[in-house]
């Protein structure tokens, strides 16, 4: 009998973008995505609720290794929150546990409260985040009973902007920084107009690089796999550097490669001041990225396989 591991998957690499539907987990859509290309390593760059759909960023095998970048990289959403009404969750899911007139609530009211929430925002996350305590997501305590303090954290509201409003509903359009909770945004305007309001429709529209323009849904995804198979499917796949496309790019001699290959530091003419850099190989192929140092070298901080 064989000792040798039987392979998991396929080996590819690449992003897909998905637009995630309504009711459906950030991770089984990540295992669903994961069994449609029978990848043998892949991760997603941060949940989305069931409740919200749209760009979800899925990473195979090598882009894994980058998916902390998309994590933390902007994003950007379009919610319709109603008024009036204040959930255990936040949002549509949860069981109602007050109400509050909107008869104060107009168009004036809105545009003068909504500058409030722009730019440096203080949240306190919601007992139904992802966020853990103990190693637990808040979410599970939460569906138990149970509460914990939370501490205040500052996130970055860089637009926000009233798409719509009539009767007791309102649409919003936020571009923000990571770790926004949008149902805590959300429940704190209804606050400030002196009612209550809790999201009834999330749409997540970019994430980082990655807008709905670049996002697959299963539906397309399974049509295409069962015209051409993994071949026209794979062509969805974005290349494993496009999440980080806006770094500034490097291109490395044979030499410093081999250096950096080896771990080591290495100086490059042209290279920016200080950040992070994107590291080209002689021909043009993405070999990793890196981050200058004090003393002006590119130090090595995620490097992929290559031939």
């Amino acid at each position: 009998m064989s000792n040798r591991r039987k392979s998991r998957g396929r080996a590819l690499d690449g992003i897909l973008v998905l637009d995630k539907p309504d009711g459906m987990t950030s991770n089984a859509a990540l295992q669903r995505l994961k069994r449609i290309y029978g990848a043998e390593k892949a991760g997603h760059t941060g949940a989305l609720d069931p409740l919200a759909t749209g760009v979800l960023p899925i990473c195979f095998g090598e882009a894994t290794k980058f998916s902390q970048y998309l994590l933390d990289a902007d994003k950007a959403y379009e919610v319709t929150a109603k008024l009036g009404v204040q959930t255990a969750t936040g949002d549509s899911e949860g069981e109602i546990v007050d109400r509050r007139p909107t008869d104060g609530v107009t168009l004036e009211r809105i545009l003068d409260v909504l500058p409030r929430f722009r730019g440096p925002v203080s949240q306190v996350p919601s007992m139904y985040s992802a966020l853990k305590h103990q190693g637990q997501p808040l979410y599970k305590l939460a569906r138990q009973g149970i509460e914990v303090p939370r501490e205040a954290r500052t996130v970055q509201i860089y637009s926000l902007e009233l798409v719509h409003f009539g009767g007791d509903e309102l649409s919003l359009s936020v571009r923000c920084s990571k770790g926004t909770y949008i149902r805590t945004l959300v429940e704190d305007i209804g606050l400030a107009l002196d009612s209550y309001a809790h999201v009834v429709q999330l749409r997540r529209t970019a994430a980082g690089p990655y807008t709905l323009e670049d996002a697959h849904s299963f539906d397309e995804i399974s049509a295409q796999l069962e015209q051409g198979g993994h071949v026209v499917v794979d062509k969805l796949l974005k290349p494993t550097d496009s999440s980080v496309s806006d770094w500034p790019a490097l291109t490395l001699t044979e030499n410093t490669a081999y250096y950096l290959k080896t771990g080591q530091a290495v100086r490059i003419p042209q290279a920016p001041a200080d950040g992070w850099v994107r590291l080209l190989g002689v021909g043009g192929e993405f070999i990793g990225i890196g981050e200058v140092i004090d003393d002006g070298r590119i130090a090595p901080r995620r490097l992929v396989k290559t031939s």
